[in-house]
């Protein structure tokens, strides 16, 4: 997903960073409430529509469907009570919890998780995450309009049951269920706000253990509020979760030492000068930060130019000079630590190829760059480079435009950091010359990175296309779905391909360095999906 993310977080590049204070009136500290501080605003909340990491996680704690990721990103009750499989795998069975509400007093049903899957991969609701959906029964026909959203593979067959059927087995099929895109939706509500749905706290309704509240779609702020009418809301210790943006990391500190705040994310230079303190935390994350040319345009059609580019860059240089905050080179797309080889235990980035390309040498770079200029007919190089406006995406950015420069002879590189809001929808609409960019998994399997590259996928930023890529991604989830190894196999082939390439051009893997008060128990964190459950934290 792209972030408002950890983020890129980042997304594109912005990382999430998260502070947690403790609040009350008068300013002295509450076993209740907490303070988030995050480094870019909240966007689109209508589940269908958002790419956003940071609508994700909002989303996750205001909301709830069948399943709930708990730590390692293991599914939990949710508002499944059982779910019965057939021995194909393709059918199922689900009960429903009875008698939850949203937060508008509706009792939520099984039609809302059929309205809300339907909504979903309706062509004409245009969302960029519908391909999750691939495998469900008709999904793919439906997305590309040829039969009704009816005929999906899901039904009410009661009032707290469902029925869902699939084309093909779908290995991670749990997981999905525990992602927001798979949540129930209220259809008088999203019928009632129309195109405003989701774009302010009380524009939305709510199901899960908080409620979104003082959120006005574009502002600094917003909280999250018990929500009195959850399930489970015995287990919801905190009464609020605040959250403010502050992009400045040296405020944050600042607050910190100054115990106005309970926790603060860090730089790489703050994470290098307090790496002994007890209260450091680096939180992994499974992402991948890479360039995406628009290979529409002349000059990024060209392999040579792409692997000229990508060779001009030191990744090292970024990781350690640039961010220093516990990010990797992992010469890799699909990120480190996500998921293993089924035979061998083999972590993905091992057995998967890092071809020449991704490797800096500027002698082959430069030599490349000008055969590719030759094949093109350009003959006064440049672009601009696109980024957020995100600390790390205003120094990473500086940090490409300066060493591409003066690498690649006759180039001139252009710099635009934009908020994310603005970020994602130029991303969405291939309006960009170069984008730096990101990508966080959706779930724990290769998979949620490699499909988005396919030739027709939305989210395929530099609209890169390649068949014999399209046809393994395809075997994976169809013909091969039940063999484990030869999926695992025609993964790490589609992403040999992908490099060889430089359908994209990863640069690092990010994480990110907090100071956290060690009185927040049970927070949640997960590196895959959205990022955070709140639902049992407490302040000891």
């Amino acid at each position: 997903m792209w972030l408002s993310k950890k983020g890129l977080t980042t997304i594109g590049v912005a990382s999430l960073s998260l502070l947690l204070a403790a609040c009350s009136s008068g300013g002295s500290q509450s076993k209740k409430a907490v303070t988030m501080s995050t480094d870019a605003q909240l966007a689109s909340m209508d589940p269908s529509k958002t790419t956003a990491l940071g609508s994700f996680d909002m989303l996750n704690n205001t909301n709830e469907g069948l399943y709930r990721l708990g730590k390692d990103s293991k599914p939990e009750v949710g508002l499944a009570t059982k779910m019965t499989q057939s021995k194909n795998g393709k059918h199922f069975v689900i009960d429903i919890r009875p008698n939850t509400k949203w937060s508008n007093g509706d009792t939520v049903t099984a039609k809302d998780f059929v309205y809300g899957w339907q909504r979903t991969v309706n062509p004409k609701t245009a969302s960029q995450y519908s391909y999750l959906y691939s495998g469900i029964k008709n999904a793919d026909a439906i997305m590309n309009s040829k039969k009704s959203p009816a005929t999906l593979g899901i039904k009410a067959t009661g009032k707290y049951e469902l029925t869902v059927d699939l084309d093909q087995r779908i290995p991670y099929f749990k997981l999905l269920l525990g992602f927001p895109v798979f949540f129930p939706q209220n259809q008088k509500a999203v019928e009632k706000y129309g195109s405003g749905y989701g774009t302010r706290s009380s524009r939305m309704v709510y199901n899960g253990p908080f409620k979104l509240a003082k959120w006005n779609g574009t502002g600094n702020t917003w909280q999250l509020e018990r929500n009195n009418q959850y399930w489970d809301k015995k287990a919801v210790k905190l009464d609020t979760v605040k959250y403010q943006v502050v992009q400045d990391n040296q405020t944050g500190l600042n607050q910190y030492n100054q115990k106005k705040l309970i926790g603060t994310a860090l730089s790489g230079n703050q994470a290098k000068n307090l790496k002994n303190n007890k209260d450091m935390v680096v939180r992994p994350q499974s992402s991948s930060y890479y360039l995406a040319m628009n290979q529409k345009l002349t000059l990024f059609k060209n392999k040579k130019i792409r692997q000229a580019i990508s060779m001009a860059i030191d990744r090292d240089q970024i990781v350690k000079n640039v961010l220093g905050d516990g990010s990797m080179n992992n010469g890799s797309f699909v990120s480190k630590g996500l998921a293993t080889n089924p035979k061998t235990g083999k972590d993905f980035t091992a057995d998967a190829k890092t071809p020449e390309s991704m490797t800096y040498n500027l002698k082959k770079a430069q030599a490349l760059w000008k055969q590719g200029l030759r094949e093109t007919g350009v003959k006064n190089p440049s672009f601009t480079l696109l980024s957020s406006d995100s600390p790390a995406g205003k120094q990473v950015t500086e940090f490409l435009q300066g060493k591409l420069e003066k690498n690649l002879p006759g180039l001139k590189v252009t710099t635009q950091n934009v908020p994310l809001r603005t970020l994602l929808s130029k991303q969405g609409d291939h309006d960009y010359q170069v984008t730096l960019a990101s990508w966080f998994a959706d779930f724990a399997d290769p998979i949620t990175f490699l499909n988005i590259l396919t030739t027709k996928n939305p989210s395929n930023n530099p609209q890169w296309s390649n068949a014999k890529y399209d046809k393994l991604i395809q075997a994976s989830s169809t013909t091969d779905a039940n063999n484990a190894e030869k999926r695992w196999d025609d993964m790490v082939k589609a992403q040999n391909i992908l490099l060889e390439d430089q359908g994209v051009t990863p640069l690092y893997q990010s994480a990110a360095p907090w100071l956290m008060n060690r009185s927040l128990k049970d927070l949640v964190y997960n590196s895959a999906g959205a990022n955070y459950n709140w639902k049992t934290a407490y302040m000891k």
